[in-house]
């Protein structure tokens, strides 16, 4: 089910994930008009639950949305399936314009539209993405618990997860691909914990009764693996807010592109907030929840102050005290 939209919100959420719902929904008690829109392609999709969330552990991800999309709704908030190609300045507040030719306009932008993870490009590691290939040890390690792990190196934290994979299984491959082979001192302390290297790119994986039983390596060495962690470029999903002078920018660790805010969430462009993965690469679903949570309570804390400025200025000029906000009316 998709809401009708509205014309105008106190406040539009971009992204429907557990940061924007989380949001929207102290947003909508707190008796703002608000709208979500979520493009539908949430990045946890493939996994078959949602792990380290306290009373919801193993919850099937597309079932905790559908929770929240209806909590949200029993409070007013609208949730509806769009996707936003533009944000631009609308006077004092936004213009949000969707790929179908709408516009909503909003007085403040909650942005928490995720990431994108860019897997290295080697033949069947998306296709099973979130399954037995793997990228964090806290969202999938104890499914994959004392198997044959292997891991993909393939950006500047390589050897730091497989030493994470490592407390999970004895039998840990690192695999240098097209990588330098680890330092001296990575080196040691990959022996130390007896984790194999094994160079030379890999050129594919084996897989068997839909279960990775192998990593095949150029030459056509197969090293026998039942699980694969991959270290992939993750990018905030931020190319729509570009008219608004709001860019990702490079990580420092050099992992992907993040849009930086405070710590409240807001943004060096006045009126935007961002929550989650947009701006937090490492951030799961209850670190992405409560940051949506917190900067929705920020956005209504702002609303406050400039609602009672332009009831100041009107009562000192004599004016009727009528609401000034373009997202007044809820429901």
């Amino acid at each position: 089910m998709t809401d009708r939209l509205n014309s105008s919100y106190d406040v539009v959420v971009v992204g429907g994930g557990a940061a924007g719902l989380n949001g929207a929904l102290m947003l909508a008690r707190a008796r703002r008009s608000v709208a979500v829109l979520d493009a539908g392609a949430p990045r946890n999709a493939p996994a078959d639950g949602v792990h380290g969330l306290l009373a919801r552990e193993g919850t099937p991800p597309a079932e905790l949305l559908a929770r929240g999309r209806a909590e949200v709704r029993g409070y007013g908030g609208h949730v509806a399936s769009a996707t936003v190609a533009a944000a631009t300045r609308d006077g004092a507040g936004f213009a949000v314009a969707l790929a179908d030719g709408r516009t909503v306009r909003a007085r403040r932008l909650l942005v928490a539209t995720g990431l994108v993870d860019e897997l290295p490009d080697v033949p069947g590691l998306r296709d099973r993405w979130g399954r037995d290939v793997l990228h964090c040890p806290y969202c999938h390690g104890w499914e994959v618990r004392d198997r044959a792990i292997g891991i993909l190196a393939s950006g500047p934290m390589a050897v730091h997860q497989a030493l994470l994979f490592r407390q999970l299984s004895d039998d840990v491959t690192f695999f240098a691909h097209t990588m330098a082979p680890p330092s001296d001192e990575d080196a040691e302390r990959l022996a130390a914990r007896g984790i194999r290297v094994v160079e030379g790119e890999v050129a594919g994986l084996e897989v068997a009764d839909d279960r990775l039983v192998g990593v095949r390596l150029r030459d056509g060495t197969v090293v026998a693996r039942e699980a694969l962690a991959v270290s992939s470029r993750i990018v905030a999903r931020a190319g729509f807010l570009a008219a608004l002078g709001l860019r990702a920018t490079e990580h420092p660790l050099g992992i992907g592109a993040f849009v930086s805010c405070d710590a409240t969430g807001r943004t060096e462009v006045p009126g935007v907030w961002v929550a989650g993965n947009v701006t937090d690469l490492s951030a799961q679903v209850g670190g992405a929840a409560a940051a949506g949570a917190a900067a929705g309570a920020q956005i209504n804390a702002d609303l406050v102050t400039e609602d009672t400025r332009l009831a100041v200025e009107a009562r000192r000029s004599g004016a009727p005290a009528a609401a000034a906000a373009v997202g007044a009316s809820r429901g």
